[in-house]
């Protein structure tokens, strides 16, 4: 469980950690406040870009060269999630989408994530922006994925497509 909040940030005081609703909170130890830290999941898109007939793949700038994933982002609020996954692909590589097709949900628990991903076909010319530093075309049949929430996803409809994709190692981008 995430340890944002020591303090009470209603009343500022200590907070304690106590079964609630079957899980451990952190909640208010003063009568009467009722303040609870839910640390709900935060939702994310995720976006299984096709271009050209073959997969895309992005690097994040505050990545390491070589660590290439799915085009991601938060799910503002009020949208759909599907037009969150291709509102991203166009923000961050440029491209028209054509649709988002749903493909899963997973739990990302390291950054207490709700990934939700779709296969996004998309047409034009990429154009990255501030968040990207580079991308690259991988054909279907050569692509690996990696065992943490986007990799499975990428698993998912690589499967459903008739591929079936080695695992690699997971990478922490630092």
């Amino acid at each position: 469980m995430s340890q944002i909040y020591q303090y009470c940030p209603r009343c500022a005081a200590p907070l304690a950690t106590r079964p609630h609703g079957g899980f451990e909170r952190r909640a208010c130890e003063r009568e009467g406040c009722g303040f609870i830290f839910w640390d709900n999941p935060t939702p994310v898109v995720a976006a299984v870009v096709e271009h050209e007939g073959q997969l895309l793949l992005a690097r994040n700038v505050a990545w390491p060269a070589g660590t290439y994933a799915l085009i991601t982002g938060f799910l503002e609020r009020n949208e759909i999630p599907h037009e969150a996954a291709q509102r991203e692909v166009e923000e961050e590589l440029g491209l028209k989408p054509r649709g988002a097709h749903f493909i899963g949900h997973y739990s990302f628990e390291r950054m207490n994530q709700l990934i939700i991903a779709y296969h996004v076909p998309a047409e034009g010319v990429v154009t990255l922006n501030e968040e990207l530093a580079e991308w690259k075309h991988v054909p279907f049949g050569e692509a690996d994925y990696w065992p943490a929430a986007t990799g499975l996803a990428l698993r998912d409809w690589l499967r459903s497509r008739g591929f079936e994709p080695k695992e690699r190692p997971f990478r922490r981008a630092t």
